[in-house]
């Protein structure tokens, strides 16, 4: 009953695809849609494409092995959506339509500084390239997980199931087949969280399960304790708040406002979306919380990952099981082909048009998008085959590369009109660097996670060097 659930979930996924395919004739349709998105549909695209499969797995998993921990990244991340819908959201909208329609992030870098020299648009595709390729691997990991956990299959196996349908209807229907299942994925995944969260909410004794899960171990309801009860210090605490620096700079949730009908509907849009944020990131804390109470064998490690699947089909029949865990396939679908959407972008529009064929035909950027889309899967999942891999260290890593190099070069070029090319340049590359680096050096300083010295140090880069250039 639970293969059937997902199947029938699978099947309507491919059917939006084929009815997108029809009506994808060029590479702007392809990774933008032709910017025809309503207020509703842009909203929960772009939170279904924001919360992958971390959302269902990663999230209560830190819940559960580190409690409040969990919390802390929560507050992070529904400040950082918030302050990207109101400012970053719409001015994005109106300016790269200003700026001679542009469909991508080094597209419209390199219309809004006039760089002649394809370098800006050449430096942003590439890192678009390398932190997707780890960003889309996370969503593979996730599935194979899934599909292990509930088929008994080898860990390659069941990745490989997993992420065809994914490839599947991204390569056929593009931007609008992705858009469109991210309203049925986004509808899925609020009402699995709501009602997994709920139900384990129950069986934990309701408003005594916070006092029982204390009973239990009082260092995971303590705010200045992390996994195993060691002290968070301010180290710990400034990572978790820092998610939320990254949203300004992720490519895949920027698309999205690119592609919305008018500027003017994105106020009805960021309501939307943060409702449905906030809601189904206190329910996915819920579960893990919740599941230290409710499962009878305890989660260690990368297992810890598995507390939503292991609820949802103990607790629930077989088919509403089906339909929870169809959610799971849900978040790492919406966010995995919306990635693999911007990396074939980057490289047909900005790689391929922009320094190989810039006489490429309508015809030939579209297939050249979708071939782009099978090569940049195929890295990915090869990036996934430890079995080992945790999501949510593989998302950490991704939404850090793009939250440095880009949020604040987004934020600035959008607010400072005396921000030049070279400062462009310099952030970007300071950002995506310091973040490859960081982790890599020793010291307790070192700890702190890498977006937050990264943006900061971007920041500082684009103010000096564009200083200085116009001097």
């Amino acid at each position: 009953m639970i293969a059937l659930s997902l199947a029938v979930y699978m099947a309507i996924c491919l059917a939006l695809g084929f009815l997108a395919w029809r009506r994808t004739q060029t590479l702007g349709d392809f990774i933008l849609g032709g910017r025809r998105l309503g207020s509703f549909v842009t909203a929960l695209s772009a939170q279904a494409s924001d919360m992958s499969g971390w959302l269902l797995m990663g999230l209560p998993g830190l819940a559960y092995l580190a409690g409040f921990d969990a919390v802390w990244l929560v507050l992070g991340l529904i400040a950082g959506t918030w302050l990207n819908w109101r400012f970053v959201a719409a001015r994005l909208r109106t300016r790269t339509e200003e700026l001679g329609d542009a469909l991508t992030l080094p597209d419209y870098f390199e219309r809004r500084f006039d760089d002649r020299t394809r370098l800006l648009r050449t430096i942003a595709a590439l890192f678009i390239l390398v932190f997707f390729a780890f960003y889309t691997s996370s969503g593979f990991v996730a599935a194979g997980k899934l599909f292990q956990s509930l088929f008994d299959l080898p860990y390659v196996a069941a990745m490989f199931c997993g992420s065809i349908v994914l490839l599947a209807y991204t390569f056929f229907g593009g931007f609008l087949a992705v858009s469109w299942s991210d309203v049925l994925q986004g509808s899925l995944m609020f009402f699995a969280l709501v009602l997994v969260a709920a139900l384990g909410l129950h069986l934990a004794g309701g408003s005594d399960a916070f006092a029982a899960l204390a009973a239990r171990d009082p260092a995971l309801l303590d705010p200045l304790a992390g996994d195993g009860g060691a002290p968070l210090g301010w180290i710990g605490i400034t990572s978790l708040l820092g998610w939320g620096l990254g949203y300004a700079g992720q490519p895949h949730i920027l698309a999205r406002f690119m592609a919305i009908r008018h500027a003017g509907e994105m106020a009805t849009a960021r309501r939307v979306a943060m409702v449905w944020v906030v809601t189904v990131l206190v329910a996915a804390v819920l579960v893990g919380f919740t599941g230290v109470l409710v499962l009878d064998a305890p989660l260690a490690g990368a297992d810890s990952e598995r507390v939503f699947i292991r609820m949802a089909t103990q607790l629930f029949h077989p088919i509403v099981a089906g339909i929870c865990l169809a959610a799971i396939l849900a978040a790492v679908m919406s966010t995995a082909a919306a990635q693999l959407l911007v990396s074939s972008a980057a490289f047909a529009q900005d790689l391929y048009r922009g320094l190989l064929r810039p006489a490429a035909g309508r015809a030939e950027l579209l297939w050249v998008g979708r071939a782009a889309v099978l090569g940049i899967a195929v890295i990915a999942f090869l990036l996934g085959l430890d079995p080992d891999s945790r999501v949510l260290a593989l998302v950490s890593w991704a939404w850090a590369g793009f939250g440095a190099a880009f949020g604040p070069a987004i934020i600035l070029s959008l607010y400072w009109p005396a921000m030049t090319r070279g400062g462009a340049i310099a952030g970007i590359v300071t950002g995506g660097l310091t973040v490859i680096v960081w982790p890599r050096l020793d010291g307790a300083i070192f700890e702190l996670y890498e977006l937050v010295p990264g943006f900061a140090l971007s920041w500082l880069a684009i103010w000096a060097v564009s200083r200085w250039s116009r001097r």
